[in-house]
């Protein structure tokens, strides 16, 4: 399929929303670290550590906002992401890798979201988390399976709180900046060849104008 302006356009786009996925989730791992460093993953711990990293803490406050900042815009970047490649008609093989990296963020970035939804300990989080657990474990055949993972085999308490934390912060964060460069990688990749092949099909063109003049 010959790729259009547009279609060019699409793709630089894709490339540049790939830079700010990558960005979002330095940012959002950055300041997750320096948070950690005040946080307690306990169930009574947790509410209290947070109002004293917003309160007492310098900049606290600010590095709190930006990390829940982060977390909500790498969503909706990586949502828009894919609508960008349907749209510049991304579907050969070729781009296989940056597809499949592409969803797999976007899940993962999901995921890191649905895993902090207890980690602040508040009621709101808690009663969504406890109707998130009656459709998990709903799931035929591992359901329960994945239930006792998330809260310790009983329930909602510390240890639930510290399985989320420990998910959310050293397993999820890990996979999404990996797939992140993986997806960014692949684009450049793409975009490298898609610029080459356009420059060969100019001098062809240019080979076979001269041939007819001559």
């Amino acid at each position: 399929m010959q790729s259009t302006q547009f279609d060019r356009i699409l793709r630089r786009l894709a490339t540049i929303l790939a830079v700010a996925i990558v960005t979002l989730c330095l940012i959002y791992i950055t300041t997750g670290i320096l948070l950690s460093f005040y946080y307690e993953p306990t169930a009574g711990g947790a509410y209290r550590s947070l109002k004293t990293i917003n309160t007492q803490i310098p900049y606290g406050w600010l590095f709190r906002r930006t990390h829940d900042l982060a977390g909500n815009a790498v969503i909706v970047v990586a949502l828009i992401q894919i609508v960008v490649m349907f749209l510049g008609r991304q579907f050969s093989k070729s781009w296989l890798a940056a597809w499949i990296s592409g969803i797999l963020f976007t899940l993962s970035a999901i995921a890191l979201d649905w895993t902090a939804m207890l980690l602040d300990w508040t009621q709101e989080g808690y009663w969504r988390f406890s109707i998130e657990l009656g459709t998990i474990e709903a799931i035929p055949f591992i359901g329960g399976q994945l239930r006792d993972i998330l809260t310790g085999g009983g329930a909602i308490n510390t240890i639930t709180v510290e399985h989320l934390y420990t998910i959310n912060s050293y397993i999820i964060s890990v996979i999404a900046i990996v797939l992140a460069v993986v997806h960014l990688s692949a684009l450049i990749w793409q975009e490298q060849q898609m610029y080459a092949e356009a420059a060969t099909d100019a001098q062809i063109q240019l080979s076979d104008a001269s041939l007819v003049n001559n």
